[in-house]
């Protein structure tokens, strides 16, 4: 028997989910939860397999207590059902050691079928999710670049993005123009770009 909490801050969606669960004779709902931290209290004394977690809830959320499940009930598995098909909230939840992330419209038998694959230890990501975690992971991926810019090297691709030459970037921040030379050829080499054109674009889109 496959032991879950449901953690959601709307009672129709509690017992909506309680409902479709409850049909499956593997499955058994030991506590329907308002919040995070009722789901967190709920575990210190009792046995539970699965928590089905919503991402926004008041008194502790969904990232959260997931954080915390995972650290102090390594063998809970943690499968979130939320209505956010957003990266950062994607990224957080897994980081912090969620099992799956799914969209609540997904259908009853699609949930009952993955809530068992998470059981059996297996990882589930809706299709919806998987498309804004590349795309959000991608995005990261470009800030990283960003990151790995000198506060010098970030000055002078600003001023590219700005349309400025070597010579007038090297007239406002009193550098040599081989100085500025230099610094955009590592621009172009930390950023993975070939020319001013691509930094300016980059810099306006990812900045």
């Amino acid at each position: 028997m496959i032991k879950m909490i449901i953690a959601d801050d709307q009672a129709i969606v509690r017992e909506g989910l309680s409902l479709v669960l409850g049909f499956d004779d593997e499955i058994e709902i030991v506590l329907q939860a308002k919040n995070g931290q009722e789901a967190v209290e709920y575990l210190k004394d009792n046995e539970c397999d699965i928590v089905l977690m919503d991402i926004k809830m008041p008194v502790l959320n969904g990232v959260e207590a997931t954080k915390i499940i995972h650290q102090e009930y390594p063998n809970v598995k943690i499968l979130i059902l939320t209505t956010f098909n957003d990266y950062e909230y994607i990224f957080q939840a897994l980081k912090n050691g969620a099992n799956g992330y799914l969209l609540k419209d997904t259908d009853g038998k699609e949930l009952i079928a993955d809530v068992k694959k998470v059981y059996n230890n297996e990882s589930i990501i809706g299709s919806q999710i998987s498309n804004s975690l590349v795309a959000g992971l991608q995005n990261n991926s470009q800030q990283d670049m960003i990151a790995s810019l000198t506060s010098r090297e970030l000055e002078i691709a600003r001023a590219i993005a700005d349309g400025k030459s070597n010579k007038e970037i090297s007239t406002m921040l009193f550098l040599s123009e081989g100085t500025v030379k230099n610094y955009v050829t590592n621009i172009f080499e930390k950023l993975q770009l070939s020319n001013r054109t691509e930094v300016a674009l980059f810099m306006k889109k990812y900045e």
